[in-house]
């Protein structure tokens, strides 16, 4: 296996080896080249999910996504690769194949980061594949998505974590030990390996638990002329594990000319319980957000100019709410709200930023979160935003689009794996010689941290907003001072 990710295949490059597949799928016969199209049996397909089975088709099966996907970095198997899993699915589809373990285990392995629709010169639609067949493999086995989570685990997903206050609650004792030094004393007696594994792995991925902001007004006003009118979602785990991050979300709005509203009644966008095939959950957070930020009203709704949220994977989470949303009586709703959503770096490139003016001097790096890389196309105005900063030194990261393994939680289902791109990550970062690493997602916030710490790496993991309120305010992080 290459240390780093190979380049994608110009179109004269050596053919894709051989690919490797499960026992019980008949292996290409040829020596090498394109995955072959698997026998139609049916001409629509019929044993399988709900999907659109002219997406299936779409792929030609070139192999130019392979060198993006981080399992097939990893393990170099072909069913770990993208055109490798739309063969098995299709394959189920036909009826050419059992749905058994092992094609289960392939697709369970996939992180659904996105990176092969941005590879795919065919414009092959992954997620519009994947997602229903994790739906589709939950109906034959209902819970099967968190089935190796155990009971406080699930509790933990479900719960606590889409709900900010309980949030808040469930971490009190977590901050209060890390800001006492029990969190420490603990770690050097040895009395949390008395931990569960499970609870004890739960327990590193926090991050240091700053002072949470308390309450911002429901409508900040802007400085000087108002510019633009935003609604600011905050999200539930990334209110809770960083707070400070949408303060300095609504500090640098405020000081682009933004007037901030907080709706209150605001919550989980449903990512958690979407991606884990708990699709009727995820649906009801999605009609109380469109009913919270006033989608359900057009009139009411046209005065907002724009949802912002400071975490890839609950934007690209509200900017497919048309689409989760479709067939119910939320879809128009849904819809005008997602036209309106924005990520902080997009939005504020697109306003025209207000320059900030103090230095911030520390040699940094920017990983692109896949869920704003890769699903939303969201990936200059990050750097172009950091590159303002007077005084940062941004330095390019290798392998920067390649996933973390954070994904959502698939750090908690797919643990090895999760670990695996976690330590080629860090990796990566440690030879910029990065003082620090910036990126836009609270899960990728979380596993970087978590990986930094292990390697014994001095860096601060935070969001570019982070770095811009610092610039805006003079006041230097705690890391950096």
């Amino acid at each position: 296996m290459p240390a780093t990710t190979p380049k994608l295949a110009d179109a004269d490059a050596p053919r894709t080896p051989l690919p490797v597949l499960p026992a019980n799928v008949d292996a290409p016969t040829a020596t090498g080249g394109p995955l072959p199209a698997p026998p139609h049996h049916h001409g629509h397909g019929s044993h399988g999910p709900n999907l659109d089975y002219e997406l299936v088709l779409d792929c030609v099966h070139c192999g130019l996504c392979t060198a993006s996907c981080p399992t097939y970095v990893e393990t170099g198997n072909e069913a770990d690769s993208p055109r490798g899993r739309i063969y098995l699915m299709r394959q189920v589809i036909d009826g050419a194949l059992k749905l058994d373990d092992d094609v289960k285990q392939h697709l369970d392995l996939c992180l659904n980061c996105r990176a092969c629709e941005t590879a795919c010169p065919s414009g092959v639609q992954y997620g519009r594949l994947i997602e229903p067949f994790r739906a589709f493999m939950a109906e034959q086995e209902p819970g099967r998505q968190v089935q190796s989570l155990n009971a406080v685990q699930r509790f933990l997903l479900f719960k606590v974590f889409p709900y900010r206050w309980r949030n808040r609650v469930a971490l009190a004792p977590a901050r209060l030990m890390q800001w006492t030094g029990l969190d420490w004393l603990t770690e050097k007696t040895g009395l949390t390996r008395l931990l569960p594994r499970s609870l004890r792995n739960m327990k590193n991925m926090l991050p240091a638990l700053k002072p949470h902001y308390g309450h911002l007004p429901e409508v900040l006003e802007p400085e000087g002329p108002r510019r633009a009118r935003v609604a600011l979602f905050l999200g539930c785990v990334a209110d809770s594990l960083y707070p400070e991050t949408n303060y300095a979300t609504a500090k640098v709005l405020q000081a682009n000319g933004c007037e901030v509203w907080i709706p209150r009644a605001q919550g989980c966008c449903g990512a958690l319980h979407y991606h884990a095939a708990e699709e009727e959950p995820a649906r009801g957070f999605a009609a109380a957000n469109c009913q919270a930020f006033g989608a359900d009203d057009a009139d009411r709704f046209k005065d907002v100019d724009a949802i912002i949220t400071n975490a890839a994977g609950c934007g690209y989470q509200l900017k497919d709410y048309a689409h989760m949303m479709h067939g119910t009586p939320h879809a128009e709703a849904a819809a005008r709200l997602q036209a309106k959503v924005r990520d902080v770096s997009e939005f504020l490139v697109e306003l025209g930023p207000v320059p900030p003016r103090h230095e911030v001097k520390v040699r940094a790096t920017y990983h692109d979160a896949c869920h704003l890389r890769h699903a939303q196309q969201v990936y200059r105005q990050p750097r172009q935003l950091l590159e303002m900063i007077p005084g940062l030194e941004l330095i390019p990261l290798p392998e920067s689009e390649l996933c973390c393994g954070a994904a959502g939680s698939y750090n908690l289902t797919q643990p090895e794996m999760a670990a695996k791109l976690g330590d080629r990550k860090v990796a990566n970062i440690g030879a910029t010689a990065a003082r620090a690493v910036f990126t836009g997602n609270v899960g990728c916030l979380m596993q970087v941290t978590r990986h930094l710490k292990a390697a014994g790496q001095n860096v601060w993991a935070a969001h570019p907003v982070d770095a811009l309120w610092a610039s805006y305010s003079g006041d230097l992080p705690p890391e950096l001072a």
